[in-house]
């Protein structure tokens, strides 16, 4: 119902891609750059910290971390994670997106260097400095998602929405890049210029003292895009919707907006008002109308993104160990600490490169042409046929000559990783929910999404043990095996594709379409007190009452003039929500000539709602 939209939200829904579009995928993407990088190179400096602190005399292969120093330091950023979509999120609706926006940039810019300059040389104190500034760093990339993606949505059109999103959640895959191109550069020059023997010739050798700057190293350039974009993150006006919508200010609204794209805004003042004030419209994340109206599409967003990330972060986390387990990365013992570092990134970025980042960008080309409930099934499905395919043939892939078909196949399942949920899940939440509460629901589907990554990665480090426990790692009770810990992802996927059925599809809606907050506005309508809204909504109609001057032919009217019927209402089963038998009967008692065609809505219960029935009434014509 376009009268009831705020025109200044109507013009950013049919804007054209604008520059500012663009710049502002940069702005917001350079958190992700930042998450991606830290995410990607930790793996890496696990490695290196098990060989330079940890080194035991005499050992047959190469220190490794304590398991349980393992997981804090795979895990402790998660942690921080879901604090900081949980707390960023909430602040974001009520301080503003743009207050608090530059709050996580900075965290993340000061903890990623910190993370480098961990102090002392004892284990101890190392691991612990380590964790305490990677939980912070957490704590900053969490608050970025829910930010990041509320303010994409908000500025986007309806058209290329879902791209504009996918976008800045695909930057991700340029994070994942820089970092193991840079730690295959910074391995191979320490290599070349402080030259070491392998473990199995020289154990104290092979890890030269210089390796203690190569991790540090590692860790703090991913801080460096993100500070270059703190100016602009700071130069960025507030989102239109929540100033209008929640600040109640259209004409700040459309004056912002006015400086950064080129539309032609109206602010109305008034509208806002009167939406706002409506108690349909006042409804919080804990009530019954809540629930009502999203509890089921909130549902479905936690459930699918705590699915996606048991599997696609436990992948990510231990490429390293399955590539060693098939033999595809030579044995530790026959490398140097650099060179263990040099094959493991240049295996994680052939990876990267041919799968993960192309998966990213066919979202981004196709989520606003088949929409997100079709990739997102499409991504679930094929993780879960791939996860068996590579499961229960597994001792087939373990043979020299059929390793690079398992990598193929591996590297097959980030594609439709990328080219599935781990986009859409993060494109979704920003779109269904109301503008108050959308980047406080967004950090709530976030945070269930780092709950599964901390089952990934705390799971699947010892589910994947060998289970002959002397076979392995050191300090490791026997696990499942790599086998069997497949088989458990690929169950994992299949449970998301099912729950992706509580996602709803969003493609070329608009944000207010999809939370409801039209409706809001309209329903109040006919619900005011003293016949006053429902006259409005009548004379909306054409149809008028005694004394009411038609809108349509501007003449006096005496009674309800007759409607004269275009057609049997229309009612779309891919977009209109449950039937509201209050609607169903306002509409009879307005036209008792509408019975038949409400009869025929009637035969499609459960899909038709309130705001169907006013739009057909609103489509006739009256003579």
């Amino acid at each position: 119902m376009a009268e009831d939209n705020l025109k200044v939200l109507n013009a950013l829904d049919v804007a054209k891609t604008q520059w500012y579009h663009f710049t502002a995928i940069i702005i917001a993407g350079m958190g992700f750059f930042t998450d991606a990088y830290d995410l990607f190179c930790i793996s890496l400096v696990t490695k290196m910290l098990g060989r330079i602190y940890y080194h035991v005399d005499g050992a047959e292969k190469p220190g490794t971390l304590p398991p349980n120093v393992s997981a804090a330091v795979n895990g402790v950023a998660f942690c921080g994670t879901l604090s900081g979509q949980l707390f960023f999120g909430w602040l974001g609706d009520k301080m503003g997106r743009k207050r608090v926006y530059g709050m996580t940039l900075m965290l993340m810019v000061l903890c990623s260097i910190a993370s480098g300059l961990s102090f002392s040389h004892d284990p101890k104190a190392v691991m612990a400095t380590l964790c305490f500034f990677r939980f912070w760093l957490g704590f900053g990339i969490g608050g970025d998602y829910p930010l990041s993606a509320t303010i994409m949505s908000e500025y986007a059109n309806k058209k290329t929405r879902g791209a504009f999103i996918a976008a800045v959640f695909a930057m991700q895959g340029f994070g994942i890049l820089a970092g193991g191109v840079f730690a295959m550069i910074l391995s191979a020059a320490f290599d070349a210029g402080f030259k070491a023997p392998a473990y199995e010739v020289d154990p104290i050798g092979s890890t030269v003292p210089q390796a203690d700057y190569v991790w540090r190293i590692i860790l703090m350039v991913g801080a460096l895009p993100a500070l270059l974009t703190y100016y602009w993150r700071m130069k960025m006006p507030e989102t239109a919707r929540y100033t209008a919508l929640v600040a109640k200010n259209a004409k700040q609204a459309a004056s912002d907006m006015s400086k950064v794209l080129q539309v032609d805004l109206e602010a109305d003042q008034q509208k806002v008002e009167q939406i706002e004030a409506k108690p349909a419209n006042a409804f919080g994340l804990f009530t019954k109308e809540f629930l009502r109206r999203h509890g089921l599409h909130l549902l479905g967003t936690t459930s699918t993104w705590f699915l996606l990330d048991i599997a696609f972060y436990s992948q990510n986390l231990f490429q390293k160990d399955i590539f060693s387990a098939i033999g595809w990365i030579p044995p530790a013992k026959t490398m140097n600490a650099m060179g263990e570092v040099f094959k493991i990134a240049r295996a994680q970025t052939l990876i990267a490169l041919c799968s993960t980042v192309p998966g990213y960008w066919f979202t981004v080309a196709l989520i606003d042409r088949i929409g997100r409930f079709t990739i997102q099934l499409l991504g679930f499905s094929m993780m879960t046929v791939l996860m068996f395919a590579l499961a229960i043939p597994y001792d087939h892939w373990t043979h020299k000559d059929n390793r690079i078909g398992f990598v193929v196949m591996y590297s097959l399942t980030f594609f439709f990783a990328n080219f599935g949920p781990n986009a859409t899940t993060f494109v979704v939440p920003a779109e269904i929910f109301p503008a108050r509460l959308r980047s406080t629901c967004h950090g709530i589907s976030a945070a269930s999404g780092k709950l599964g990554a901390m089952v990934g990665a705390f799971g699947f480090l010892y589910l994947a043990q060998n289970q002959d426990k002397s076979k392995a790692d050191a300090g490791y009770p026997a696990g499942i095996g790599v086998r069997n810990s497949l088989l458990v992802l690929g169950v994992v996927n299949l449970v998301g594709t099912l729950c992706t059925f509580l996602v709803p599809e969003s493609k070329g809606k608009s944000l207010e379409e999809m939370s409801g907050e039209n409706e809001d506005s309209n329903e109040s309508q006919i619900a005011e007190g003293g016949g006053r809204g429902e006259r409005q909504m009548l004379a909306m109609a054409g149809v008028t009452t005694t004394g009411a001057v038609c809108t349509r032919c501007g003449k006096h009217q005496s009674g309800i003039t007759s409607l004269q019927s275009r057609g049997k209402a229309k009612a779309d089963a891919g977009s209109i929500s449950s039937l509201n038998l209050t609607g169903i009967r306002l509409i009879s008692r307005l036209k008792p000539s509408l019975v038949v065609d409400i009869a025929a809505i009637k035969q499609v219960y459960r899909w038709t709602n309130r705001r169907a029935l006013m739009d057909y009434v609103m489509s006739d014509s009256h003579v």
